[in-house]
């Protein structure tokens, strides 16, 4: 019995500590996933993948325009770099759609994405195989900025660099560096996610097609549900170790009361059959 109650103590603290680490990190991080807009899509060639062809573009989907002034470069395996320039290319229809957070009246609102806006950047040669990064630094219409990089490996055969090209060195513009650094509008939230002004949902990106999905949910919503259910756990486990200890107590007291009433019969029974000896004794030298 005592074992039994020591393995459900152990069980009910273990699933309290959970929950409670639950609550805390409920409580630390944002309740919508933070994703800034005008986020990349897709990229050709994929992330993470291998090349085996010399590309002239590479295409960096995002969910609105980039920026005119947007900078994008490709490094090679040895750190130089082979882009030369970029240019807007033609929209398509997402694969799969992509989820941006906005925050309307205090709520966070998901809108889903299936139009990718791509950045064509011109690749001038392949010097060698190894690994290419894509990199890219914008900013949103909101005012967030917009950077990442996109790395693959490249096994394909070298090509030659253009007769009287050289490695671009320029960095991004000063005034996207400002915007980027900045890190966005007033409008931007704590938790980093898109956001709208309050009472008016976001500017649609230029040609974008947008679906609002179902209505948002208040954020202290998850946390006050994570609580109620830790406390009803601990309720729980409070009533049942009171029952548990007194049936526990009840028990050994009884046994403890079995236990002197055999030791007194047993007492009871001894004198018996000392009597008998005794009595038992002068008989039989009696017979001799």
């Amino acid at each position: 019995m005592r074992s039994k109650l020591v393995t459900v103590r152990k069980v009910l603290s273990r699933v309290v500590a959970a929950l409670a680490a639950t609550l805390v990190v409920s409580l630390l991080l944002p309740v919508a996933p933070a994703s800034a807009h005008g986020q990349l899509a897709t990229s050709t060639p994929l992330k993470g993948t291998v090349v085996r062809e010399p590309l002239t573009q590479l295409a960096l989907y995002f969910t609105e325009k980039p920026a005119s002034n947007a900078h994008f470069a490709i490094s090679g395996p040895n750190g130089s770099r082979v882009d030369n320039g970029w240019s807007y290319g033609e929209p398509k229809r997402l694969d799969k759609p992509v989820t941006e957070y906005f925050m309307v009246n205090g709520v966070f609102e998901p809108r889903l994405y299936h139009t990718g806006f791509p950045a064509m950047v011109t690749v001038a040669h392949w010097p060698a195989k190894g690994r290419y990064t894509a990199s890219y630094l914008s900013v949103a219409s909101d005012g967030e900025a917009v950077r990442g990089e996109v790395t693959f490996d490249y096994q394909g055969p070298g090509t030659a660099a253009p007769a009287g090209w050289s490695a671009p060195t320029a960095g991004p513009d000063p005034a996207l560096l400002a915007q980027a650094e900045g890190e966005g509008s007033t409008n931007s939230g704590a938790s980093g996610s898109a956001v709208a002004p309050t009472g008016a949902p976001a500017d649609d990106p230029a040609g974008a097609r947008q679906e609002q999905s179902g209505g948002g949910f208040p954020a202290w919503l998850v946390p006050a549900l994570i609580v109620v259910v830790v406390s009803a756990i601990v309720l729980v486990a409070a009533r049942r170790r009171p029952a548990a200890r007194g049936a526990s107590t009840s028990d050994r007291r009884a046994a403890g009361a079995a236990g002197r009433g055999g030791a007194a019969s047993r007492k009871a029974a001894n004198p018996t059959r000392k009597t008998g000896n005794r009595a038992g004794g002068p008989a039989r030298r009696g017979r001799r």
